[in-house]
């Protein structure tokens, strides 16, 4: 993914003014040619605004309506107003500056203030893709990542669902979307674009300027640093700073709705194909790649899911197979564009069942109350994504390998052992980074407002007592 506005020919301008005359027009014949080299072409733009719409409809009403099947009824209205409050929240604070620090130049974490309120950013301005002289309309691409940013911070909502004060979420929220989200998407995305990779020596100086992560080489196609795991530590530490729900482990606390849990899940998976397919920022064999995958990796691991609980319990869920399709969507969002079918087969299937696992097994070794599994998809399949993105990868096994700008075609001598570090190194960085931040955050929200509404408000529900009204009337 690609994010920056491309300008060319400066340098072949400024080499005209002491050459001879035939030599300056022809030189000026040269940076006409450049200048015109990045274009945009329509049916990319297309397909980047179709996508980011189908991102957005991911958050609203995607995951607003598969959280709140998942609580109890006199939640219902919270969860959603949750999701569609930081929805808005988070879009404003990304035109206001979060554009600008993610996606300039900048330093290593964060990029600079250039671009604050879209400064400079006009219908004309181009943003570079994954090939050299194909542009899209910048303003396409601000909207393309706002609805990612968007989403990551909704998904949080569901480590601390039913018992957190709506002021704490938000104030939570633009903390955590500041120095937590933020600085992952620079680290992991940000470069100059592949125009810059001229020559070796042009390619380190680019290489230099990009975010840390991609310095070092991290592969992650859409997201499963930088929403899934970022999302889900986030979600672990408020279930554990917030506390248990009143009444866990003693009360009944199933989901009031898996119709609606049902809905969402399938609206999540629809909107999927524009996360991970518009990733490739145009319409091509890349994305073609990126969407057959997402096709093929949700339906293994809900199936994989399926039959695990089967033999497990004795019967299978659809609570179950939707979750499973989760997991598989959010194990292939990394690798969605580097691996081949087989290998996200093969994700897939692993994903669904290490989901069955994250939210059981591994929720009982934790003890925190994460309301709705956040950690268990989004943690453990987005870690698994991210490691066997380095796996399946290879050209070897099918994948795509690793594009050489200088050269123009797939660098040679790729080492899964290798690029298994890098992504793990990715993975470490993203836990510990997102996990202080957390941390800091919800004391600091605790201290201000307080994170836990009164156990009477938790008790009649947090649809009356924090804004007043019914999901649903008898």
């Amino acid at each position: 993914m690609f994010k920056r506005l491309v300008m060319t020919g400066l340098l072949a301008l400024t080499a005209t003014m002491a050459a001879p005359g035939w030599a300056q027009e022809a030189a000026a014949q040269a940076d006409v040619v450049q200048a015109a080299a990045v274009t945009i072409n329509k049916g990319d733009n297309t397909w980047v605004m179709v996508a980011a719409t189908l991102v957005i409809l991911m958050s609203i009403p995607g995951l607003a309506l598969f959280y709140g099947g998942l609580v109890r009824a006199k939640n219902m209205l919270s969860v959603l107003m949750q999701v569609f409050t930081l929805f808005c929240l988070i879009t404003v604070l990304w035109v206001v500056y979060g554009y600008s620090l993610a996606f300039t130049e900048g330093g290593a974490f964060y990029g600079s203030f250039d671009k604050v309120l879209l400064m400079g950013v006009t219908p004309e301005s181009i943003g570079a893709t994954f090939s050299k002289g194909v542009g899209i309309s910048e303003f396409i691409f601000v909207v393309f990542q706002g609805a990612f940013a968007a989403i990551t911070c909704g998904l949080i909502v569901g480590g601390f669902a039913e018992r957190m004060k709506f002021s704490a979420v938000l104030l939570f929220a633009v903390i955590w979307f500041t120095f937590a989200y933020i600085p992952m998407a620079h680290m992991v995305w940000y470069w100059a674009g592949p125009d810059a990779y001229t020559d070796a020596a042009a390619a380190e100086a680019a290489g230099a300027t990009a975010g840390y992560l991609f310095q070092h080489g991290a592969l992650d196609f859409a997201g499963g640093t930088v929403v899934h795991i970022n999302a889900a530590v986030a979600g672990l530490v408020g279930a554990f700073m917030a506390g248990k729900r009143v009444g866990y482990g003693r009360d009944p606390m199933t989901p009031h709705s898996l119709t609606m849990t049902m809905i969402g899940a399938a609206l999540l998976w629809f909107g999927w194909f524009g996360f991970n397919a518009g990733s490739a920022l145009e319409a091509n064999g890349t994305a073609a790649l990126a969407l057959i995958n997402t096709w093929v990796a949700p339906a293994a691991a809900a199936l994989s899911w399926t039959f695990a609980e089967w033999l497990m319990k004795g019967r299978p869920s659809l609570l179950g197979a939707v979750s499973g399709a989760v997991a598989g969507l959010v194990a292939i969002t990394p690798a969605a564009g580097f691996v081949g079918v087989g290998g996200a087969l093969i994700i897939g299937l692993l994903s669904g069942v290490a989901g069955l696992w994250g939210v059981h097994g591994l929720k009982r070794l934790l003890g925190a109350d994460d309301s709705l599994d956040v950690f268990g998809l989004h943690g453990v399949c987005g870690i698994l994504g991210a490691v066997l993105t380095g796996v399946f990868a290879s050209p070897d096994l099918g994948g795509t390998g690793v594009w050489d700008y200088v050269t123009n075609q797939v660098a040679e001598g790729y080492s899964i052992l290798t690029q298994v570090k890098i992504q793990v190194i990715g993975v470490l960085v993203t836990v510990a980074w997102t996990a202080l931040v957390s941390a800091v955050a919800y004391k600091a929200v605790d201290l201000l407002v307080g994170l836990r509404v009164k156990e009477d408000a938790e008790r009649e529900g947090l649809d009356v007592t924090s804004h007043g009204e019914k999901a649903y009337s008898l």
